[in-house]
């Protein structure tokens, strides 16, 4: 459930990332549908504290630097984001599509990181996106590695949305495919959030905390080239949980 105050503060500025220019307080009031005499003290507060600033007299409001610079001093001591990056940027090369490292929040998976394909037509996200556990592969990649028990505590909280007619729908399909998949070592989404999106995936199990690690594209290319992905990302995967051991026992 949303904190109200939390929530608008969050679509303020997502809202300055959509329009890209400064906003009147009517306006901004408008666009986040919210009174305006709840939009000044909001404004108020974050000019209080060094995030707004009025660019003119009633020449609207716009972001200082101030957060991109607490979020990038947030992003640069991130220790698996950190360490994986260049482990993305190279996969991303070598696969020609969009990779992706995510975790399970809640009942869904955020992305972390992303490394975006630089072909034109390609999987585009962003980190921070959340999507659905039970359509993902990074979701069921980290669903596949935990005991029956979490599996059955997780999926309680999951509402199966049929996107797709490739969607599991249930829980009991979800573990059969989870257990097959745990099976062969690496996990996929053949158009079951999207008929044109696919993706593969591994778990990364870094002392029982779990990331998943995507190669995503549009469906076709994700087909034609399977095997090779796997291959890919089967490698991958192996390197960085002996990179960690070494870390760890160092």
């Amino acid at each position: 459930m949303d904190v109200k105050l939390v929530a608008r503060t969050l679509d303020l500025f997502e809202l300055f990332a959509a329009e890209q220019r400064p906003l009147p307080l009517v306006e901004m009031a408008r666009l986040l549908n919210v009174p305006s005499s709840s939009c000044l003290a909001l404004a108020r507060t974050l000019v209080s504290r060094g995030y707004l600033y009025e660019v003119r007299k009633r020449g609207g409001y716009y972001p200082t630097r101030r957060l991109h610079l607490l979020a990038s001093a947030i992003d640069a001591v991130d220790p698996v984001v950190e360490m994986l990056h260049p482990t993305l940027v190279a996969l991303r090369d070598a696969s020609g599509e969009t990779i992706v490292l995510g975790k399970i929040h809640g009942a869904a998976v955020v992305y972390l990181d992303v490394v975006e394909s630089e072909k034109s037509v390609r999987y585009a996200c962003q980190p921070g996106a959340l999507r659905p556990l039970h359509a993902n592969s990074i979701g069921k990649a980290i669903f596949g590695e935990l005991a029956p028990d979490a599996q059955a505590a997780l999926g309680a909280k999951l509402d199966f949305e049929r996107y797709t007619e490739a969607t599991a729908t249930d829980l009991s399909t979800l573990v059969e495919q989870a257990a097959a998949a745990k099976a062969r070592g690496w996990y996929a989404n053949i158009g079951e959030s999207a008929p044109e999106l696919s993706a593969v995936a591994v778990a990364l199990d870094f002392g029982g905390d779990f990331y998943g690690l995507s190669i995503g594209g549009p469906t076709e290319r994700i087909r034609q080239q399977l095997d090779t992905h796997v291959a890919t990302l089967l490698d991958a995967k192996a390197r960085i949980l002996a990179h960690w051991r070494e870390s760890e026992a160092g």
